[in-house]
């Protein structure tokens, strides 16, 4: 192996990109909750940010999970802890809310 090939293994050139996170099934609460359950621990799925408005919040699509919704932040929160989960907004360009299986 060439000191590029050295290089290129000591940063992680050559490894393989990790596959993309699971797509959650989020037709219902009862739905995503056995989505989560199927995540291995330390997986991570998504549901878009329109799908978790639907299930959690009341508020319109410019101020779902803002700063001023805080019953649907709370919702969410509760829901990802009863399901030994973290969430993670990507609002701005994924348009997206990430789940980790703790």
């Amino acid at each position: 192996m060439g000191i590029i090939g050295l290089i290129g293994k000591l940063f992680g050139i050559d490894a393989a990109a990790p596959p993309d996170a699971a797509k959650l099934d989020a037709t219902t609460e009862a739905a995503l909750a056995r989505s989560l359950s199927a995540l291995p621990a330390g997986e991570r799925g998504w549901l878009t940010l329109s799908e978790a408005r639907t299930l959690f919040s009341t508020e319109g699509a410019e101020y779902a999970f803002g700063e001023l919704d805080q019953v649907g932040r709370e919702k969410i929160k509760s829901f990802a802890a009863q399901h030994q989960s973290i969430i993670n907004f990507m609002p701005m360009v994924e348009q997206r809310v990430y789940f980790v299986r703790e």
